[in-house]
């Protein structure tokens, strides 16, 4: 059994998925100190709320990265190759602006953290620009899925470390050195740099700035049927991510569970449920192929949501509710290692970096739409047809993908 098992699971010793999981942690540790952990040290400061909620304009380089993705692509620095030469200065600087933010005051002086947060929130986007765009030109077409299931570990085991792990800190040893624990735990990322091998030499840059603007467009709509993938892309997680935008609302007041059992089981077991799905999702991927994976996953994360409807008929049940949080987070994370893969495998590696911001960014488009709608929906039909509407709203991206089979299946990165 091993023996067979072992073909699946070997790729998970090599070095490129090391550096996978260093990488996915640098670019998770920032997200949380300049959003949820963030708002927690202006709330205990006494900050109004007023002025925390502008705070989370700070994100705002998240969702447009894309708009300077293109000098990535274009300008190659003097050191450590195409991708290594930018991951590295943003890693550092990430380390210099989070270890600022502990000078700045919250109560006197709001503006000016806010400045420097906005500062940090910049550079990890710029990281994830670019460490995208490395492990899209780094990994063959056999590793993607595995790769990406690493990265996710990495990434969300760092969400916990700036997430929760900073809060308890921040009780013991106060904010500024909290913040400052954080700032050193990017020398993670900086090892993962140094460590990780340049991907193949022989790819050419875009000649000018001009083809690194317009090149990917023109790349990427040369396909057949461009326009069904990226309504693919935009459709593909919406379920998932419509019954995810009132999942705690709903086992909280829908339910009545109390905020430990939230916690315990919907965050932390949850937490473990979607690496562990990441990481089978990964290996398999190998035997299952992409489109396999992509149908399969997608299946289960569209059925997943019919658990949650289960659970609101049975109302306030642990076992329920535990094979609930299991089953979502489980297909969850089988569906993100795929899809990721699938991004990648549309990347052309001359305009990775601008691609994938882009068919990323593209791909979060329908949840900032549709997830607004929830609670009206949830007030209009009550929790069991609320989860029963975001089954059904899983489906076009299953047609979509249907329709799109053999340009999957065929799809060979450039």
């Amino acid at each position: 059994m091993s023996e067979k098992l072992t073909p699946y699971f070997k790729i998970f010793y090599s070095r490129r998925m090391a550096v996978m999981v260093l990488l996915g942690f640098s670019s998770g540790l920032p997200l949380p100190l300049t959003s949820g952990t963030l708002q927690a040290w202006l709330t205990i400061a006494g900050v109004d709320l007023r002025t925390i909620g502008i705070f989370s304009l700070v994100g705002l380089p998240y969702t447009i990265k894309f708009l300077w993705s293109p000098l990535m692509d274009r300008f190659v620095p003097p050191w450590l190759g195409r991708r290594r030469g930018w991951i590295i200065p943003t890693q550092l600087a990430l380390m210099l602006g989070i270890t600022s933010m502990v000078l700045v005051s919250p109560q006197y002086a709001p503006l000016a953290l806010a400045l420097l947060a906005l500062i940090v929130a910049f550079t990890s986007a710029s990281q994830d620009i670019v460490v995208d765009a490395y492990r899209t030109d780094l990994l063959p077409e056999v590793e993607r899925g595995i790769g990406a299931a690493t990265f996710i570990m990495g990434y969300r085991i760092a969400m916990l470390v700036g997430g929760a792990l900073a809060l308890i800190l921040s009780d013991q040893i106060g904010w500024q050195n909290t913040y400052l624990i954080m700032a050193g735990l990017m020398i993670v990322g900086v090892f993962g740099t140094f460590l990780g091998p340049e991907p193949d030499g022989k790819i050419t840059p875009p000649k000018n700035l001009r083809e690194a603007i317009w090149g990917p467009l023109k790349d990427f709509f040369s396909r057949p049927r461009a326009l069904i993938i990226l309504l693919f892309i935009v459709l593909y997680k919406l379920g998932d991510a419509y019954a995810g935008s009132m999942t705690t609302p709903f086992l909280l007041r829908g339910i009545g569970f109390s905020a430990t059992d939230v916690g315990t089981i919907n965050k932390g077991m949850g937490f473990v449920a979607l690496i562990v799905g990441a990481m089978y999702g990964g290996a398999i991927m190998i035997k299952l192929g992409l489109f396999r994976s992509l149908m399969i996953f997608g299946l289960l994360q569209m059925v997943s949501n019919l658990s949650f409807m289960v659970l609101a008929w049975t109302g306030k049940n642990y076992g329920v509710m535990i094979f609930t949080v299991a089953f979502e987070n489980l297909s969850g994370g089988m569906g993100m290692a795929a899809f990721a893969a699938f991004i990648m495998a549309l990347c052309n590696k001359r305009y990775s970096a601008t691609q994938f911001a882009l068919l990323s960014s593209l791909s979060a488009l329908g949840r900032v739409f549709i997830s607004p709608t929830s609670g009206y929906v949830v007030e209009s039909t009550g929790w069991a047809i609320f989860f029963f509407i975001t089954t059904l709203t899983a489906l076009p991206g299953l047609l979509l993908l249907w329709w799109l089979k053999d340009e999957i299946t065929n799809l060979k990165q450039e």
